[in-house]
C-alpha cells in the first residue's frame, strides 16, 4: 500500500509550511510522503531554521519551492497554513482532503531580536500541535 502524500501550502513557503513540513517529516517517518510549497517563492526564513532547531528538528535543509501541479494531483491530502494560500490556491482535483490552518506569519513580527524569537517559537509549538493531531486523524 502506498504511503499516503501530503502538502504543506504556504504563501513563500519560507516559515509555517517548512516547520510543519519539517515535523510530519520527522513524526510521520515512514509512514507518509511530505512536500512543502508556496504561491511564492521565498528564501527559507533563519528564524524559522533556528526555531526548529531547538525543538531538535533541522529543516535547514529544505528549500523553498513553488506549487508544483503534479505533487498537487497525487497528494491525499493538502493543508495550507494562512489564508493566502487558501485562497489562492489551485483547486485540488476531486478526492483531495483539503484542511486550513490559519497560523499568523512569524515572518511578520516585530520588536526585538527577543521578542520576534518568542513569536517564531509560538508559531512552530502551534504547528507542531497540529501536524501531532493530523497523524493522529489520518493514520486511524
Amino acid at each position: 500500500m502506498a504511503k499516503p502524500m501530503v502538502y504543506f501550502l504556504c504563501t513563500g513557503n519560507s516559515c509555517r509550511s517548512q516547520m510543519a513540513e519539517g515535523y510530519a517529516k520527522k513524526y510521520g517517518e515512514g509512514r507518509i510522503t511530505v512536500f512543502s510549497a508556496g504561491i511564492e517563492q521565498h528564501s527559507l526564513n533563519p528564524l524559522a531554521v533556528k526555531a526548529m532547531a531547538e525543538d531538535g528538528i533541522d529543516i535547514s535543509k529544505q528549500t523553498s519551492d513553488l506549487i508544483n501541479e503534479e505533487i498537487l494531483k497525487h497528494s491525499e491530502y493538502i493543508v495550507t497554513l494562512c489564508g493566502d494560500a487558501n485562497d489562492k490556491c489551485p483547486v485540488p482535483p476531486p478526492g483531495v482532503h483539503k484542511e486550513h490552518w490559519n497560523l499568523n506569519d512569524p515572518a511578520k513580527a516585530a520588536g526585538n531580536d527577543q521578542e520576534i524569537m518568542d513569536v517564531f517559537r509560538k508559531v512552530r509549538n502551534e504547528v507542531k500541535a497540529r501536524v501531532e493531531d493530523f497523524l493522529n486523524r489520518i493514520e486511524k
